[in-house]
């Protein structure tokens, strides 16, 4: 099942107020980027998040989930109402993602 638009709209609206915020259209999915750096994706309008430590430190009890058959699991995210509660998640675990790779030009 394909994630909606409306789904989308509202993480995105949860995270207005953090600049640099984007994403990026993925087979019916869509991949979710703070300041360049990939932090998760909605997968079947769930809100799923790169399982770093920081992450699950705050969350205490997560639950993982796959975001489709044959990936890495995830941290789900539930509590998708609290703005800044997921705002601070997403600053600190920024923190601590590697940069993205740079792609060679052909």
């Amino acid at each position: 099942m394909a994630s909606s638009k409306e789904y989308l709209n509202f993480i995105l609206e949860q995270l207005s107020e953090l600049e640099e915020m984007s994403y990026r259209p993925m087979m019916g999915e869509y991949i979710l980027y703070y300041r360049g750096k990939i932090i998760g994706g909605i997968y079947d309008n769930r809100l799923l998040l790169k399982p770093v430590k920081v992450v699950m430190d705050q969350l205490g009890q997560t639950r993982l989930e796959r975001p489709y058959e044959g990936a890495k699991e995830m941290i789900l995210i539930e509590d998708i109402e609290d703005k800044s509660f997921l705002m601070k998640l997403i600053k600190e675990m920024y923190e601590v993602l590697p940069a993205p790779k740079v792609k060679k030009k052909a």
